[in-house]
This record gives C-alpha cells, structure tokens and sequence, in this order.
C-alpha cells in the first residue's frame, strides 16, 4: 500500500507575536517536515476573534520568514473556513454525537460544586452533563460532542468505519501512542467530559475547528507543544466520529519561566527578539535537544545540519 505523502503544520494563534516557546514549536514542526521530505503548511487559527489583535497575523508570519521558516502553501485563516466547521457539526448532530447544552458558566460552577468538584489550578474540570438528556426548558447555548456516550458505546462506535483508529479504549481510557513521549493514557470522560463545539456567542470550539482543518489540508503529522497534549485525546475522538484520517502526533518540550511555569502570552511573555534570527534559533533548537549553530554559520546551513539530526534522531524515514 503507497505511503500517504507528508504534511505537516505549524497553527499558532494570533493572540499575539511569537515567542520564544511558540518559535520552539514552529522549528520543529518545520524539521519534521523537511526531514521527511514532505510538505510545511501555516494556519493562522484565529478562531477567537475577540482575542487576537489586529495585525498579530501578519507579524507572525514576519517573524517566521525572518528564521527562514517559509511554507511551502498560501497560509490560510480560521476565520474563513466557518462553512466547514458548521457542516461538521451538522454531521455529527445527525449521528446523534452532539447535542444541545443550555448551561451557563454559572450553572456548571454550581453543579462541580454539587459534585465536591473545587478549582484546582491547570485541573481540568468535567462538564457535569447537566444537559445530556434534555434541555429541561433551558434555551440553547451551546452544542456539546456526546464523548461519555461515544467512549462508553465504543465497540459499537467502530462498527462500519472505513479507517481503523490508532488507539485503544480499555476501561473508558484511551491509549495512543506519541512519537516523542511515547505511549500515553487519559480517561477522556474524566479530563474534560462531553466538550463544547460551539460556544454560546456562535464561535466553534478549536477542538472542532482543528480536526476539520488538519483533515480538508490532508495533515498526516502533528508537531506542536507538550502543553496541547491532553488535547489529544479529544481529538482523536472527534476524528473518529466524523470518519477523518488520523495524523500522527509528536508534542515538543516546553520552554519554562523561572517559576517553573510554562511561558506564554498569557503570562506575558515578550515577543522572540530576532534582530538576530540565529540566535533565537540556537536557543529553540536547545530545548528540543538539538546542538547550537557555530555564530558564524548561516541560518540556511544551521537549519540542514538539524534537519539531518531531526531526521536521525525521531527514525523520518520509517515513521
């Protein structure tokens, strides 16, 4: 059977300019590419409006042309693909793996509470499934992904998919496999519970909107940070259902503010200085175990000596 051409991808979110732990991610999505001799796309995934500044886009892509990280596609923006994501929604509401939620965030806070379920920090809390089996005369907010149903019917879930998933549900757990940290486990239903699709101002959830986008760009691997791993579950998931190919998956390391927290704009992390775009490279190249470029060496020359330790390093040829 031929083997799929590779494509990969790099989606940040215009919240603002890349730092940084972004331009970590970014280079290794772009090693993995070019060590597979495959093909490096751009997604601006702008799915929250609200939150991305205008202009952030543009200096995103700025900054990664000054690093000689150019793709090898037009770019293309969430914000224009909202017909996509609504017919997603429309195909699974008519499976009977979404449904309407009336909840406000109120709502949901009384019932965690009803359940002893208190904040934690960076603790995900489950939806409680208030609204599961009906909107008991509540109007629609939002639209949830049926994930405790689908989990707790998965052999029958299997039944007539024309792709076999690469993972497994033993016990209401999902097993999958990361080429970087290897096997890894997470009781969806307990993580995250039956997740929103779209928000109650109309926005689709970026669990959604990623799935479709790596299908309709044919995405066969995945390089991001390790903070989005526990996304992946749900993904898979979402996959799954809508009858999508499944990429392979790879999370970086994450680049860490004294505290010991992971740097973010959120956190206020400054945008990546790229006055000299070795530099910044060299210290992205360092966290994902890579050795620092001579200063004398051209950004060109530093970019192939990692492609041929990418490619060495994380077997390209065989995966």
């Amino acid at each position: 059977m031929p083997r799929t051409a590779y494509r990969g991808r790099f989606a940040p979110s215009p919240t603002g300019p890349l730092h940084a732990g972004s331009l970590v991610a970014a280079l290794a999505s772009w090693l993995d590419a070019r060590a597979h001799h495959g093909t490096w796309l751009v997604r601006i995934e702008d799915i929250d409006p609200p939150r991305c500044p205008p202009g952030a886009d543009q200096t995103i892509l700025q900054q990664l042309a000054q690093c000689h990280l150019l793709p090898d596609e037009a770019p293309t923006w969430q914000s224009q693909r909202h017909s996509h994501y609504a017919q997603a929604l429309a195909q699974l509401q008519q499976a009977g793996l979404a449904y309407a939620c009336g909840c406000t965030r109120k709502d949901i806070e009384a019932a965690w509470q009803h359940l002893g379920l208190s904040h934690q920090r960076h603790v995900e809390r489950p939806y409680p499934g208030t609204c599961r089996q009906g909107l008991h005369g509540k109007p629609v907010r939002s639209w949830r992904f049926a994930l405790d149903a689908y989990v707790s019917n998965w052999p029958a879930a299997q039944t007539g998919q024309a792709l076999s998933a690469p993972f497994s549900i033993i016990d209401g757990c999902l097993h999958w496999h990361d080429r970087r940290l290897g096997p890894q486990q997470q009781c969806p239903g307990q993580v995250a519970g039956d997740f929103v699709l779209q928000r109650a101002d109309g926005l689709y959830a970026y669990q959604l909107a990623v799935v479709v986008d790596d299908a309709l760009q044919g995405i066969t691997h995945v390089v991001r940070g390790e903070d989005l791993a526990d996304n992946t579950p749900r993904q898979l998931l979402l996959q799954h259902a809508l009858g999508l190919p499944h990429p392979q998956y790879l999370h970086t390391p994450l680049v860490r503010m004294p505290d010991g927290e992971k740097l973010s704009k959120q956190h206020g992390a400054p945008a990546v200085e790229l006055h000299q775009p070795l530099q910044a490279l060299n210290a992205a190249a360092q966290v994902l175990q890579l050795p620092a470029a001579n200063p004398e060496t051209t950004v060109a020359d530093a970019l192939a000596q990692w492609v041929e330790i990418w490619r060495s390093t994380y077997n390209a040829q065989r995966d």
